[in-house]
């Protein structure tokens, strides 16, 4: 099983009036987090990305981190009080440039002896453009085709240094870029640092068994974990890839208790906390498309339909399964199997607050650490996941007790490491290192 911490934060709600939580921008906190991580024996830590302050009805309003340090400076200073923990960031492809972040991740991985990861993810967003000289130029279909140029390109540039340190002139002409000239970085520990894709659409799916070494994604059962798991393995052998070749990591939370009736609580009230009165109405109004700011989010779903412009919300993924929240206001006849199956929110009798707590969120392990153990490995068993990306609600202790109490119950299965192996996040993830193609 592989491990690995999401510092929380961009698209995601962290409890903030939890009294351990801390500060998002101290380097204390991304120090905790990647110290217990490393505590815990986890392939690696990751951090999300956000290259715009979000709006909403055209104001700065959001409950979640709308602000955070750059993610390379940051892990190349984790770099220093790590050992052996994988060093992961997301970087946009869309507002990036090939020979810059090549030099960047390079310069990372050498840094951390071999253990830096590029989360590659992609933007047709113009709102988020207008901070960039390009803008939103980029038209959504042609987002994974620049994507797979970029990512095709940095790997030209690590390459263009030999495995003994010669440097030769590089030359990449091609729809998106045309660059020629010297690398200035040599060749990493790694070769190529560790490619993460993030995205779930058909394209993504594509892109990442072309491309990538591990994929994020974030499932919301068992047999949808399966179901992505057989997809995205299922198109590797096109590629001369084998499934050994991708690890997919879908991106889960944790709450423990000494008994399972104690999690439940404990996960209800945090679902509570994440979700106040406000971000559930800006939740709503995100599906909704409308101004939904009269009614009351103790009151039941609105009667009218949603519409899917002009959106109110800039910047921002949307949370949750919105198809799911949306539905559960629809009769059970005109419902798909799925939502039918979680039961509509006017039957069940519930808020707005309530429906999105209960559709929105990612799958959740909840119960006494050893039942977590359990599902866990079962998860990896029966192939719904090769391991799992934690998510905390909290920042920066919210892995404390898993490493804790989970951690030791996974090695006693057999079903995770009881010491790091190797040195690099490739030897971590079993991936092997790149043929030098020069």
């Amino acid at each position: 099983m592989h491990l690995a911490a999401h510092f929380p934060g961009v698209n995601n709600h962290t409890v903030w009036a939890d009294p351990r939580a801390r500060s998002q921008i101290e380097f204390s906190s991304f120090e905790h987090l990647a110290r217990t991580a490393e505590r815990g024996l986890f392939d690696f830590f990751f951090l999300a990305e956000g290259l715009r302050l979000r709006e909403h009805k055209g104001r700065i309003h959001d409950l979640d981190v709308v602000g955070r340090p750059e993610s390379i400076t940051v892990l190349n200073a984790l770099a220093a009080v790590t050992e052996h923990l994988g060093l992961a960031a997301t970087v946009n492809a869309t507002f990036n440039e090939p020979y810059e972040l090549a030099r960047r991740l390079a310069t990372l991985d050498h840094l951390s002896g071999g253990r830096a990861g590029w989360n590659v993810v992609t933007s047709s967003d113009a709102f988020t453009g207008e901070n960039f000289r390009r803008g939103g130029f980029l038209d959504r279909g042609d987002r994974y085709t620049r994507a797979a140029e970029f990512v095709a390109t940095a790997r030209e540039l690590w390459d263009s240094w030999t495995p003994d340190g010669v440097s030769r002139p590089f030359a990449h002409r091609g729809r998106h870029f045309d660059i020629a000239g010297e690398f200035t970085v040599p060749r990493s520990p790694q070769g190529h640092p560790v490619v993460i894709q993030a995205g779930d659409s058909d394209e993504g799916r594509e892109f990442a068994a072309a491309t990538a070494d591990v994929v994020f994604t974030r499932q919301s059962s068992l047999d949808a974990g399966r179901a992505f798991y057989a997809d995205v393995k299922g198109r590797l052998a096109k590629y001369g890839r084998t499934p050994e070749d991708l690890k997919i990591m879908p991106g889960v939370s944790v709450v423990l208790g000494d008994t399972a009736a104690e999690a439940q609580e404990k996960a209800a009230e945090i679902r509570r906390q994440q979700t106040s009165p406000q971000t559930a109405i800006l939740t709503l109004e995100q599906i909704w498309g409308v101004d939904l700011s009269g009614y009351d989010p103790d009151g039941p779903l609105p009667e009218i339909d949603p519409v899917t412009e002009p959106s109110l919300t800039q910047g921002r993924t949307r949370r949750g399964d919105t198809r799911a929240i949306a539905e559960m206001g629809v009769p059970p006849l005109e419902r798909s199997s799925r939502v039918g199956e979680a039961g509509a929110s006017k039957e069940k009798g519930l808020s707005i607050r309530e429906t999105v707590i209960e559709a929105g969120g990612r799958q959740s392990f909840i119960g006494t650490p050893q039942a977590v153990a359990a599902e866990l490995a079962d998860f990896v068993r029966r192939d719904a996941a090769d391991g799992f990306i934690l998510v905390p609600h909290l920042t920066p202790a919210g892995l404390d007790e898993f490493v804790d109490r989970v951690v030791p119950l996974l090695q006693e299965r057999g079903v995770f490491r009881t010491e790091y192996k190797g040195t690099s996040l490739r030897s971590h993830l079993g991936l092997s290192t790149p043929v030098w193609k020069g």
